[in-house]
């Protein structure tokens, strides 16, 4: 089963194999063109008022809530994820809009600095022009929608390079812009291949990138960005720890490993990848873990009673098994799973993982739960830390205070407390180490791609 190659953006069904549609690439004479839209654009959108931008987010986000489940089940049939899931991404894109509609007033309000008599300063944010968003295809409208947002709020107009094989995806996001009456050039999707997406952040008119994707593609970003001295917001890959305290309560530990694990079967950057529990609790969870999962049904996205769909392609199934694989050649235990037949892995439960196993270093982007055993509280720290990647935590205790205290030793970018991690557009989003840099949302967010520029006036000549 091919599904796309270099030359063109392929929408397949990974569930059925079934080929929906293929676009092929712009020119580079077309990018061009497009290129000269945005720019043109910019010049025109960053004039109008913030009051008229909130207007056309909010008429977007509108359309959004209303059209969801139509727009839900574009995104199940492109990449596999459970119809109910989908129409839930695409309600909190509209969550999204609502949020800066009634909050980047405040955002990109200036600020006045008090200096010495005769003198006044004044910190002002403004837009920087193009801003160029290299997209995944895990949460196709939600990734775009919490970087396009805050950036068209603040002035820019953005370009997006979507995944080529959510490529369906990326024509309706377009579309709803439009729709929304966004002006011909502030929303722009492109079809480009990875090596226009290096000539194009090359580009004068391109004022900075942000990409959500793997860490190999944040390295070559970071690059290039660095090289054209381009500010970047990096939102890359995790090995998220879910942490049971001695005193976590068993069943709800398992109802959130479970649920943090494996929605969208497991293809989310945030989910649960590694779960420890204390030693001496080590059967029960086990116990309990093989009841959670065994209950997940997994088939037809389309479906209501579907747990997990497929794997969004074929090649990820594969890496998928040969991680899994490579790490029961080094000890692992598959306790329950393991087994692929084309895009389907079933939910998979591994033991007696260790550090230099894949299903500890890498991130297992698949329905793959790894059980890892700690004895104290210094070790399962250490073994946290213990990894590349610098997202996110979660913590499970009876004890707050206790795990308040414990925060500032998780060298990652969020850490929740009895509940499992996710964006909120309340929050700023993103991580350190390989997890990358810069944040998403909220009020950082929004100040991701602007001018901080310093105003100073002298009344006194």
């Amino acid at each position: 089963m091919v599904y796309h190659d270099l030359n063109s953006f392929e929408s397949i069904n990974p569930y059925t194999g079934e080929k929906f549609a293929r676009f092929e690439l712009l020119t580079d004479s077309e990018l061009d063109k497009a290129l000269q839209k945005s720019q043109e654009a910019f010049l025109k959108w960053r004039k109008t008022s913030l009051k008229e931008r909130l207007a056309l987010i909010d008429a977007l986000g509108n359309l959004l809530n209303s059209e969801a489940p139509t727009y839900g089940q574009t995104i199940s049939l492109e990449m596999g994820k459970p119809l109910r899931e989908a129409i839930a991404e695409v309600k909190k894109c509209a969550v999204a809009c609502k949020y800066y509609v009634e909050h980047a007033p405040s955002q990109l309000k200036s600020r006045k600095v008090p200096l010495e008599t005769g003198r006044i300063g004044e910190v002002r944010y403004e837009p920087l022009g193009v801003i160029l968003g290299i997209m995944p295809w895990n949460f196709p409208f939600w990734q775009v929608i919490r970087f396009a947002i805050p950036a068209l709020a603040a002035g820019n107009v953005v370009m997006v390079k979507h995944a080529p094989n959510t490529p369906r995806s990326a024509l309706m996001l377009q579309q709803l812009f439009a729709r929304a009456g966004f002006p011909v050039g502030v929303y722009t999707n492109l079809f480009i291949s990875v090596q226009q997406v290096s000539g194009l952040i090359s580009r004068r008119e391109i004022a900075g990138v942000s990409l959500t994707g793997s860490t190999r593609a944040g390295r070559a970003v970071a690059a290039l960005a660095g090289q054209h001295l381009k500010p970047s917001v990096l939102e890359l890959g995790g090995s998220n720890s879910l942490i049971a305290l001695p005193d976590a309560p068993v069943q709800k530990v398992v109802e959130q490993a479970v649920n943090a694990r494996f929605m969208n079967a497991g293809q989310s950057c945030i989910s649960a990848k590694r779960i420890f529990v204390p030693k001496d609790k080590y059967d029960t969870y086990i116990k309990e873990l093989t009841i959670r999962i065994k209950r997940l049904k997994v088939g037809n996205p389309l479906m209501d009673d579907t747990h997990i769909g497929p794997v969004a392609r074929l090649d990820l199934a594969e890496q998928l098994e040969k991680q899994v694989a490579a790490s029961v050649d080094m000890g692992a235990r598959v306790h329950l799973g393991a087994q692929r037949s084309g895009t389907i892995f079933t939910p998979t439960l591994l033991t007696h993982v260790k550090p230099g196993m894949p299903a500890f270093d890498q991130e297992l982007f698949g329905p793959v739960a790894v059980l890892i055993v700690y004895s104290s509280e210094k070790e399962v720290i250490q073994l946290a830390n213990s990894t590349p990647y610098g997202l996110g935590t979660a913590l499970f205790t009876e004890d707050v205070e206790r795990a308040k205290k414990l925060v500032p030793k998780f060298q990652d970018g969020a850490v929740y407390i009895n509940e499992w991690i996710h964006s909120d557009p309340r929050l700023p989003f993103g991580g350190v180490k390989d997890s990358g840099y810069g944040r998403e949302l909220s009020e950082e967010g929004i100040r991701a791609f602007v001018n901080v520029k310093s105003v100073v006036v002298n009344s006194a000549l």
